[in-house]
């Protein structure tokens, strides 16, 4: 088995896709006629969007992110060579900070923002082994 998508739910999937490609750098791969679906380019596993209108007919009373929320109980990880240039990005894009970049005792360097919908993103370097 591996991993193939991440989908999040969100309000409007165009303008999310619009979001992650302005402080992230990505590309979208692919969104549906509809509008309710997107795929962005992340490498070997997919990040999408769909609408949470598609996500309530597949399970009713689901928790939705917004920004005035707490976060969910996870995140996205974006891997970057240079943290510190990429967070300063992202929140210049519209992205909420929550941590600027920071050394962990193992030598990552990580921070944190949060999407226009509230959802945690992680930038951050490779873990060192």
């Amino acid at each position: 088995m591996k991993l193939a998508y991440v989908i999040l739910y969100v309000p409007d999937v165009a303008k999310t896709v619009a979001f992650y490609e302005k402080a992230f750098g990505l590309s979208r791969r692919f969104i549906h006629e509809t509008g309710q679906y997107a795929e962005m380019e992340t490498g070997a596993t997919a990040l999408a969007f769909a609408s949470e209108e598609m996500a309530s007919t597949t399970r009713p009373g689901f928790r939705r992110n917004r920004i005035e929320s707490e976060p969910a109980g996870a995140e996205l990880a974006f891997v970057t060579e240079n943290v510190g240039k990429s967070f300063t990005y992202a929140v210049s894009a519209g992205a909420e900070s929550v941590l600027e970049p920071t050394q962990k005792p193992w030598g990552q360097v990580v921070s944190y923002v949060r999407d226009l919908d509230g959802f945690l993103v992680e930038i951050c370097s490779e873990v060192s082994q």
